[in-house]
Protein backbone atom coordinates (compact mmCIF):
# COMPACT_ATOMS: atom_id res chain seq x y z
CA UNK A 1 0.00 0.00 0.00
CA UNK A 2 0.87 3.71 -0.54
CA UNK A 3 2.32 5.28 2.28
CA UNK A 4 -0.37 7.46 3.68
CA UNK A 5 -3.21 5.71 1.64
CA UNK A 6 -5.90 4.40 4.20
CA UNK A 7 -9.10 5.63 3.26
CA UNK A 8 -11.65 6.99 6.04
CA UNK A 9 -14.95 5.33 4.25
CA UNK A 10 -16.88 3.04 2.34
CA UNK A 11 -15.62 2.75 -1.79
CA UNK A 12 -18.62 2.95 -4.00
CA UNK A 13 -18.73 0.72 -7.21
CA UNK A 14 -20.78 1.69 -9.85
CA UNK A 15 -21.63 -0.93 -12.33
CA UNK A 16 -20.49 -3.65 -10.17
CA UNK A 17 -22.70 -6.33 -11.12
CA UNK A 18 -21.28 -6.37 -14.45
CA UNK A 19 -18.10 -7.83 -15.89
CA UNK A 20 -14.85 -5.14 -15.02
CA UNK A 21 -16.99 -3.72 -11.88
CA UNK A 22 -17.34 -7.08 -10.43
CA UNK A 23 -13.42 -7.72 -10.45
CA UNK A 24 -13.09 -4.58 -8.82
CA UNK A 25 -15.17 -4.64 -6.06
CA UNK A 26 -13.32 -8.47 -5.21
CA UNK A 27 -9.79 -6.57 -5.17
CA UNK A 28 -10.95 -4.18 -3.45
CA UNK A 29 -12.56 -6.29 -0.46
CA UNK A 30 -9.81 -8.44 -0.79
CA UNK A 31 -7.46 -5.36 -0.05
CA UNK A 32 -9.56 -4.82 2.94
CA UNK A 33 -11.94 -2.17 1.76
CA UNK A 34 -15.61 -1.65 2.84
CA UNK A 35 -17.95 -1.57 -0.14
CA UNK A 36 -20.98 -0.36 -1.74
CA UNK A 37 -22.22 -1.39 -4.97
CA UNK A 38 -24.55 0.50 -7.19
CA UNK A 39 -25.78 -1.46 -10.16
CA UNK A 40 -29.45 -0.86 -11.70
CA UNK A 41 -29.07 -4.53 -13.04
CA UNK A 42 -29.69 -4.04 -16.52
CA UNK A 43 -26.88 -5.53 -18.13
CA UNK A 44 -25.27 -6.64 -14.27
CA UNK A 45 -26.08 -9.68 -12.06
CA UNK A 46 -26.72 -9.29 -8.64
CA UNK A 47 -25.02 -12.74 -8.18
CA UNK A 48 -21.53 -11.45 -9.23
CA UNK A 49 -21.62 -9.22 -6.33
CA UNK A 50 -19.60 -10.68 -3.71
CA UNK A 51 -21.67 -10.86 -0.60
CA UNK A 52 -19.45 -8.76 1.38
CA UNK A 53 -20.38 -5.83 -0.39
CA UNK A 54 -24.02 -3.90 -0.07
CA UNK A 55 -25.87 -4.08 -3.21
CA UNK A 56 -27.87 -1.01 -4.12
CA UNK A 57 -30.80 -1.59 -7.33
CA UNK A 58 -30.66 1.86 -8.82
CA UNK A 59 -29.17 4.22 -11.77
CA UNK A 60 -26.37 6.44 -11.08
CA UNK A 61 -28.36 9.44 -12.56
CA UNK A 62 -30.92 8.21 -9.89
CA UNK A 63 -32.28 11.86 -8.00
CA UNK A 64 -31.59 9.32 -4.72
CA UNK A 65 -28.28 8.88 -5.37
CA UNK A 66 -26.76 11.49 -3.10
CA UNK A 67 -28.80 10.15 -0.32
CA UNK A 68 -27.32 6.60 -0.85
CA UNK A 69 -23.33 7.76 -0.64
CA UNK A 70 -24.39 10.09 2.44
CA UNK A 71 -25.99 7.22 3.99
CA UNK A 72 -23.37 4.85 3.26
CA UNK A 73 -20.34 7.27 4.50
CA UNK A 74 -18.79 7.19 0.59
CA UNK A 75 -15.60 8.57 0.81
CA UNK A 76 -14.23 6.97 -2.83
CA UNK A 77 -16.28 6.24 -5.92
CA UNK A 78 -15.03 3.79 -8.64
CA UNK A 79 -17.28 4.61 -11.88
CA UNK A 80 -17.86 1.58 -14.25
CA UNK A 81 -21.36 1.69 -14.84
CA UNK A 82 -22.34 2.38 -18.73
CA UNK A 83 -22.06 1.29 -22.34
CA UNK A 84 -19.56 -0.21 -24.01
CA UNK A 85 -20.33 -1.37 -27.76
CA UNK A 86 -18.27 0.49 -30.21
CA UNK A 87 -20.45 -0.60 -33.33
CA UNK A 88 -24.11 0.11 -31.49
CA UNK A 89 -22.54 3.96 -30.24
CA UNK A 90 -22.46 4.45 -34.15
CA UNK A 91 -25.65 3.50 -34.36
CA UNK A 92 -27.79 4.94 -31.67
CA UNK A 93 -25.35 7.73 -30.01
CA UNK A 94 -27.82 9.26 -28.37
CA UNK A 95 -27.67 6.04 -26.09
CA UNK A 96 -23.78 6.90 -25.03
CA UNK A 97 -24.36 10.47 -24.95
CA UNK A 98 -27.37 9.73 -22.22
CA UNK A 99 -25.70 6.22 -20.49
CA UNK A 100 -22.15 7.14 -19.73
CA UNK A 101 -22.06 11.26 -20.38
CA UNK A 102 -25.54 12.66 -19.17
CA UNK A 103 -25.42 9.79 -16.45
CA UNK A 104 -21.23 10.54 -15.20
CA UNK A 105 -22.23 14.28 -15.18
CA UNK A 106 -25.20 13.09 -12.70
CA UNK A 107 -23.09 11.27 -10.72
CA UNK A 108 -19.98 13.56 -10.41
CA UNK A 109 -22.63 16.36 -9.36
CA UNK A 110 -23.89 13.87 -6.34
CA UNK A 111 -20.33 13.53 -5.44
CA UNK A 112 -19.69 16.97 -5.13
CA UNK A 113 -23.05 17.43 -3.53
CA UNK A 114 -21.94 14.64 -0.75
CA UNK A 115 -17.90 15.85 -0.71
CA UNK A 116 -17.12 12.83 -1.87
CA UNK A 117 -13.15 13.87 -2.18
CA UNK A 118 -11.93 11.02 -4.46
CA UNK A 119 -13.15 9.27 -8.06
CA UNK A 120 -11.87 7.17 -10.41
CA UNK A 121 -12.81 6.85 -13.77
CA UNK A 122 -13.38 3.87 -15.98
CA UNK A 123 -12.43 5.39 -19.53
CA UNK A 124 -11.45 3.98 -22.42
CA UNK A 125 -8.01 3.68 -25.42
CA UNK A 126 -11.13 4.63 -27.73
CA UNK A 127 -10.52 8.47 -26.55
CA UNK A 128 -7.40 8.04 -28.81
CA UNK A 129 -9.44 7.33 -32.25
CA UNK A 130 -6.51 6.19 -34.71
CA UNK A 131 -3.64 7.11 -33.02
CA UNK A 132 -1.06 8.94 -35.44
CA UNK A 133 1.64 6.10 -33.30
CA UNK A 134 1.47 3.30 -31.74
CA UNK A 135 2.17 2.35 -28.64
CA UNK A 136 0.39 5.52 -27.64
CA UNK A 137 0.96 8.00 -24.80
CA UNK A 138 -1.32 9.60 -22.56
CA UNK A 139 -0.29 12.96 -24.21
CA UNK A 140 -0.98 11.73 -27.75
CA UNK A 141 -3.93 13.82 -29.73
CA UNK A 142 -7.43 12.23 -28.19
CA UNK A 143 -9.90 12.34 -31.76
CA UNK A 144 -12.10 9.73 -30.82
CA UNK A 145 -13.59 8.45 -34.69
CA UNK A 146 -16.96 6.57 -32.98
CA UNK A 147 -19.33 7.93 -30.41
CA UNK A 148 -18.46 5.50 -27.34
CA UNK A 149 -14.87 7.42 -27.49
CA UNK A 150 -16.48 10.86 -27.39
CA UNK A 151 -18.84 9.77 -24.45
CA UNK A 152 -16.16 9.00 -22.10
CA UNK A 153 -13.73 11.87 -23.43
CA UNK A 154 -16.30 14.31 -22.68
CA UNK A 155 -16.10 12.52 -19.05
CA UNK A 156 -12.66 12.89 -18.70
CA UNK A 157 -13.08 16.59 -19.53
CA UNK A 158 -16.35 17.04 -16.96
CA UNK A 159 -13.83 15.43 -14.31
CA UNK A 160 -10.84 17.42 -15.09
CA UNK A 161 -13.40 20.92 -14.88
CA UNK A 162 -14.62 19.64 -11.76
CA UNK A 163 -11.46 18.91 -9.78
CA UNK A 164 -10.18 22.36 -10.92
CA UNK A 165 -13.32 23.90 -9.16
CA UNK A 166 -14.21 21.23 -6.21
CA UNK A 167 -11.97 19.82 -3.49
CA UNK A 168 -12.52 16.80 -5.52
CA UNK A 169 -9.48 14.71 -7.56
CA UNK A 170 -9.97 11.87 -10.14
CA UNK A 171 -7.83 9.33 -11.85
CA UNK A 172 -9.03 8.44 -15.11
CA UNK A 173 -7.74 4.96 -16.55
CA UNK A 174 -7.78 4.71 -20.35
CA UNK A 175 -8.53 0.49 -20.70
CA UNK A 176 -7.02 -1.30 -23.74
CA UNK A 177 -8.86 -4.39 -24.57
CA UNK A 178 -9.95 -6.12 -20.90
CA UNK A 179 -10.50 -9.86 -21.12
CA UNK A 180 -9.91 -13.23 -18.96
CA UNK A 181 -11.88 -14.26 -15.85
CA UNK A 182 -10.87 -14.50 -12.17
CA UNK A 183 -8.27 -16.82 -11.54
CA UNK A 184 -10.64 -17.85 -8.35
CA UNK A 185 -13.47 -18.44 -10.75
CA UNK A 186 -15.57 -15.87 -8.53
CA UNK A 187 -16.79 -13.88 -11.61
CA UNK A 188 -15.97 -13.29 -15.38
CA UNK A 189 -17.59 -11.76 -18.43
CA UNK A 190 -21.06 -13.61 -18.38
CA UNK A 191 -22.96 -10.90 -20.74
CA UNK A 192 -25.17 -12.98 -23.06
CA UNK A 193 -24.62 -11.65 -26.68
CA UNK A 194 -20.87 -9.89 -25.95
CA UNK A 195 -18.91 -8.73 -28.37
CA UNK A 196 -14.97 -9.22 -26.80
CA UNK A 197 -13.26 -11.09 -28.92
CA UNK A 198 -11.55 -13.68 -26.66
CA UNK A 199 -15.28 -14.12 -24.93
CA UNK A 200 -16.56 -14.99 -28.31
CA UNK A 201 -13.48 -17.45 -28.98
CA UNK A 202 -14.13 -18.98 -25.75
CA UNK A 203 -18.22 -19.62 -27.07
CA UNK A 204 -17.32 -21.27 -29.57
CA UNK A 205 -14.49 -23.40 -28.03
CA UNK A 206 -17.45 -25.16 -25.62
CA UNK A 207 -19.87 -24.87 -28.40
CA UNK A 208 -21.72 -21.88 -27.56
CA UNK A 209 -21.14 -20.61 -31.42
CA UNK A 210 -20.36 -21.58 -34.07
CA UNK A 211 -17.66 -20.17 -35.00
CA UNK A 212 -15.57 -16.27 -34.80
CA UNK A 213 -16.17 -13.37 -37.30
CA UNK A 214 -12.71 -11.90 -37.90
CA UNK A 215 -13.69 -8.41 -38.74
CA UNK A 216 -11.02 -6.97 -41.45
CA UNK A 217 -8.59 -8.83 -42.85
CA UNK A 218 -7.30 -5.28 -44.96
CA UNK A 219 -5.81 -3.11 -41.85
CA UNK A 220 -2.39 -2.09 -42.11
CA UNK A 221 -1.39 -4.45 -39.72
CA UNK A 222 1.29 -7.48 -39.94
CA UNK A 223 -1.42 -10.00 -40.65
CA UNK A 224 -4.10 -7.32 -41.87
CA UNK A 225 -6.28 -8.17 -39.02
CA UNK A 226 -6.63 -5.83 -35.96
CA UNK A 227 -4.44 -5.38 -33.41
CA UNK A 228 -5.48 -4.89 -29.92
CA UNK A 229 -3.69 -4.73 -26.52
CA UNK A 230 -5.32 -7.26 -24.17
CA UNK A 231 -4.89 -6.85 -20.58
CA UNK A 232 -6.54 -9.30 -17.57
CA UNK A 233 -9.56 -8.15 -15.98
CA UNK A 234 -7.44 -8.86 -12.58
CA UNK A 235 -4.48 -7.35 -13.18
CA UNK A 236 -6.98 -3.88 -14.00
CA UNK A 237 -9.02 -4.41 -10.86
CA UNK A 238 -5.54 -3.87 -9.53
CA UNK A 239 -5.02 -1.34 -10.81
CA UNK A 240 -7.73 0.56 -9.61
CA UNK A 241 -6.84 -0.23 -6.34
CA UNK A 242 -3.39 1.50 -6.83
CA UNK A 243 -4.99 4.52 -8.48
CA UNK A 244 -7.24 5.12 -5.00
CA UNK A 245 -4.26 4.66 -3.29
CA UNK A 246 -2.48 7.37 -4.77
CA UNK A 247 -5.68 9.54 -4.36
CA UNK A 248 -5.77 9.09 -0.91
CA UNK A 249 -2.60 9.56 -0.62
CA UNK A 250 -1.98 12.98 -2.82
CA UNK A 251 -5.44 14.76 -2.26
CA UNK A 252 -4.59 17.39 -4.45
CA UNK A 253 -3.34 15.84 -7.47
CA UNK A 254 -5.38 13.78 -10.53
CA UNK A 255 -3.95 11.76 -12.74
CA UNK A 256 -4.87 9.88 -16.19
CA UNK A 257 -3.46 7.22 -17.09
CA UNK A 258 -2.93 4.63 -19.98
CA UNK A 259 -3.49 0.85 -18.64
CA UNK A 260 -2.28 -1.77 -20.87
CA UNK A 261 0.74 -4.29 -21.06
CA UNK A 262 2.46 -2.46 -23.72
CA UNK A 263 2.25 -5.12 -26.69
CA UNK A 264 -0.36 -5.97 -29.17
CA UNK A 265 -1.75 -9.12 -30.71
CA UNK A 266 -3.72 -9.29 -34.01
CA UNK A 267 -7.21 -11.09 -33.77
CA UNK A 268 -5.66 -13.88 -35.88
CA UNK A 269 -2.81 -14.42 -32.63
CA UNK A 270 -5.78 -14.59 -30.22
CA UNK A 271 -7.25 -16.97 -32.38
CA UNK A 272 -4.37 -19.15 -32.65
CA UNK A 273 -3.89 -18.73 -28.70
CA UNK A 274 -7.48 -20.07 -27.97
CA UNK A 275 -7.10 -23.03 -30.58
CA UNK A 276 -3.64 -23.71 -28.37
CA UNK A 277 -4.95 -23.70 -25.15
CA UNK A 278 -8.08 -25.60 -26.27
CA UNK A 279 -6.25 -28.13 -28.39
CA UNK A 280 -9.15 -27.06 -30.87
CA UNK A 281 -9.23 -25.51 -34.36
CA UNK A 282 -12.29 -22.74 -33.63
CA UNK A 283 -13.73 -21.30 -37.05
CA UNK A 284 -12.98 -18.37 -38.54
CA UNK A 285 -15.62 -16.70 -40.18
CA UNK A 286 -13.35 -13.51 -42.57
CA UNK A 287 -16.12 -10.23 -42.40
CA UNK A 288 -15.63 -6.85 -43.45
CA UNK A 289 -14.56 -4.25 -41.18
CA UNK A 290 -16.91 -2.90 -38.53
CA UNK A 291 -17.87 1.06 -38.08
CA UNK A 292 -15.76 2.46 -35.55
CA UNK A 293 -12.66 0.23 -35.66
CA UNK A 294 -9.61 1.25 -35.80
CA UNK A 295 -6.08 -0.68 -37.18
CA UNK A 296 -4.21 -0.72 -33.98
CA UNK A 297 -4.41 0.20 -30.39
CA UNK A 298 -1.44 -0.45 -27.94
CA UNK A 299 -0.63 1.28 -24.84
CA UNK A 300 2.47 2.85 -24.23
CA UNK A 301 2.22 2.37 -20.34
CA UNK A 302 5.32 3.92 -18.90
CA UNK A 303 3.03 6.35 -16.41
CA UNK A 304 1.25 4.52 -14.52
CA UNK A 305 4.65 1.80 -14.06
CA UNK A 306 6.40 5.11 -13.14
CA UNK A 307 3.59 6.26 -11.00
CA UNK A 308 2.23 3.48 -8.99
CA UNK A 309 3.36 0.50 -7.08
CA UNK A 310 1.35 -1.75 -9.51
CA UNK A 311 2.51 -4.64 -11.91
CA UNK A 312 1.09 -6.78 -13.93
CA UNK A 313 0.80 -10.73 -12.79
CA UNK A 314 -1.20 -12.43 -15.66
CA UNK A 315 0.25 -10.89 -18.66
CA UNK A 316 0.47 -13.66 -20.56
CA UNK A 317 -2.28 -14.07 -23.61
CA UNK A 318 -2.50 -18.06 -22.75
CA UNK A 319 -3.43 -17.31 -19.39
CA UNK A 320 -5.82 -14.91 -20.59
CA UNK A 321 -7.14 -17.56 -22.24
CA UNK A 322 -7.22 -20.28 -20.37
CA UNK A 323 -9.04 -18.21 -17.16
CA UNK A 324 -11.93 -17.03 -19.95
CA UNK A 325 -11.91 -20.56 -20.81
CA UNK A 326 -12.50 -22.13 -17.22
CA UNK A 327 -14.77 -18.97 -16.32
CA UNK A 328 -17.36 -20.11 -19.90
CA UNK A 329 -17.31 -23.99 -18.87
CA UNK A 330 -18.40 -22.40 -15.12
CA UNK A 331 -21.59 -20.44 -16.84
CA UNK A 332 -22.26 -23.59 -19.13
CA UNK A 333 -22.57 -25.44 -15.52
CA UNK A 334 -24.44 -22.64 -14.20
CA UNK A 335 -27.21 -23.26 -17.33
Amino acid sequence: MIEGARLDGKVMVTGGAGYIGSHAVLALLDAGYQMVVVDSLVTGFAWAVDPRATLVEMAVEDPQMAGVIAEHGVRAIMHFAGSVVVPESVSDPLKYYRNNTAATRSLIESAVATGVPHFIFSSTAATYGTPARVPVAEGDPTVPINPYGWSKLMSEAMLRDVAAAHPLNYGALRYFNVAGADPQGRSGQSTVGATHLIKIAVEAAIGKRGGVGVFGTDFDTPDGTGVRDYIHVSDLAAAHVAMLEKLVAEPTASHTYNVGYGRGFSVNQVLDAVDRVTNLTIERRYEGRRAGDPAALVADNRAILAALPWRPGRDDLDTIVADALAWERRLAERA
